[in-house]
């Protein structure tokens, strides 16, 4: 199997079809996609794990006609899901269902094709590497699909005796998400429509009848599928069975710019300049932004909000807080506490700080117990301590929200 391209894709550069459509036959007339799982729905934390992906933009959900009321207005929807629709009588109806609400959001204009990452509702396990890895694979070869080797022995069968057994050297199981070009799935559908008579068990099936090629990555074992009661079991450890708390660290830093008032530590600071930025220039909510987002492994502040036409200039920083703790709820984690230090000359911040840290709590839903901020002149040293602009750095503690 040959290597996956390294290149990055840009964020938000792939949709994704979420089916959650299925009958559950094998689930004991419970609908699995929403069997609850560590407190949520199994389907809000594969939406989560999707979501927590930065190349992924947006979402559609696709569900049982009955459920699709419930599923819209769901408290745990994320807010990369932009529609929820009703399935079909089959997996490739119900993929085309998906498709045709991503090209109702946004219809394909010329000279792009998006990648489109059809996704179970039932494997809430995905990391947002492989997730990656997939759309990256999918847009330089067309379509791509995780495996992974089978390693038992594999023998065929008629009835209750052993025929032969197989050669599984060049064998492997599938997974999702599998992902393809817009306008190749768009064709395939075309060659075969959705309410055809041929069915197809996954999408590269599809994909193989139309003769195109489908390009295969390792996937991953953690990446389970609920199929029966007894796989709850085990997605629920996978999922919740790593409680330890995760840290982060951020960083900032701001020249001191035109304007005032200064927004420092989510609150407004009188008579003191503003800092220079493309927001409000709250070094203090950004190093705080920064540091929850790496103890979540989720990027930075700068790939969520690039400083250009699509964040607003001069936005809030608590505004970019929300955000933040928003995408950290989105993969099933919370902000559990922060420690806060603040660098410049001036202005003179000690009886600031338990305003700031009382705001920074309230923004985080913490208590004030779990949150420290402190100050520092810089000591005469940097831009900081020269008083021509101010940093600060932050240490935060995320963990499972339960």
């Amino acid at each position: 199997m040959p290597p996956a391209d390294r290149s990055r894709p840009p964020a938000g550069s792939a949709d994704a079809v979420v089916v959650a459509a299925g009958s559950s036959r094998r689930m004991a007339g419970v609908d699995k996609v929403l069997a609850e799982v560590g407190g949520r729905p199994l389907l809000a934390w594969t939406l989560a794990a999707l979501a927590s992906a930065p190349v992924v933009g947006r979402i559609v959900v696709v569900v049982g006609a009955d459920s699709v009321a419930l599923v819209r207005d769901a408290s745990w929807l994320p807010p990369a899901v932009r529609a929820v629709v009703p399935g079909g009588g089959s997996r490739q109806a119900s993929v085309a269902a998906g498709l045709a609400a991503i090209e109702a959001l946004d219809p394909q204009p010329t000279g792009t094709d998006r990648i489109v990452l059809v996704h179970d509702g039932a494997r809430p396990c995905p990391s947002p590497g492989l997730i990656e890895r997939v759309a990256t694979s999918a847009a330089e070869h067309g379509a791509a699909i995780p495996v992974l080797p089978i390693v038992e022995t594999v023998k065929r069968l008629a009835g209750d005796l052993v025929v032969t057994t197989v050669d599984r050297a060049s064998l492997a199981a599938a997974q999702t998400p599998q992902g393809v070009r817009r306008s190749l799935l768009r064709a395939a559908f075309e060659r075969y429509p959705p309410d055809g008579p041929q069915e197809w068990t996954d999408e590269a099936s599809l994909l193989e009848a139309c003769r195109l090629e489908v390009y295969a990555i390792p996937g991953e074992p953690t990446n389970l599928k609920v199929t029966t009661p007894d796989d709850l079991g085990r997605v629920e450890l996978a999922l919740l069975g790593r409680p330890s708390p995760r840290v982060g660290y951020g960083d900032d830093a701001h020249p001191f710019g035109p304007g005032a008032p200064l927004a420092l530590g989510g609150i407004a600071i009188e008579g003191a300049p503003r800092l220079h930025g493309h927001s409000d220039g709250d070094v203090a909510l950004h190093a705080v932004a920064d540091a929850l987002l790496g103890a979540a492994g989720l990027g930075d502040l700068g790939r969520l909000f690039p400083a250009g036409p699509a964040t607003p200039r001069g936005i809030a920083s608590a505004e970019l807080i929300g955000a933040v703790v928003e995408r950290l709820a989105a993969r099933g984690l919370r902000p559990a506490s922060v420690d806060l230090t603040i660098v410049g000359a001036r202005p003179r911040l000690a009886d600031r700080l338990d305003e700031m840290r009382e705001t920074i709590a309230r923004l985080l839903g913490l208590s004030v117990e779990s949150v420290n901020v402190k100050a520092s002149t810089g000591n005469l040293t940097g831009a900081e301590g020269a008083g021509r602009g101010m940093a600060a750095r932050a240490v935060a503690v995320v963990e499972p929200d339960r």
